[in-house]
């Protein structure tokens, strides 16, 4: 059984009204960074999980849940 990291990066940084490149500004990445993050195609390192709650004012278990595959 697998598993992967799934977000709610989207929703959470949709209702702060911010766009992929306002919080990859925020959080010291590009733009592409945050897509592939939200669409999980990549998995964020611990600190930039930490950085991405941080700049959405969530806890990170807010955000990111193991889901399965």
């Amino acid at each position: 059984m697998g598993e992967r990291l799934g977000n709610r990066l989207k929703a959470a940084r949709a209702e702060l009204g911010l766009t992929q490149a306002d919080l990859a500004g925020l959080v010291g990445v590009t733009r592409k960074t945050v897509n592939t993050v939200e669409n999980g195609v990549f998995v964020p390192s611990t600190l930039l999980a930490l950085r991405l709650a941080h700049a959405l004012g969530r806890p990170v278990e807010a955000l990111f849940h193991i889901e399965p595959e």
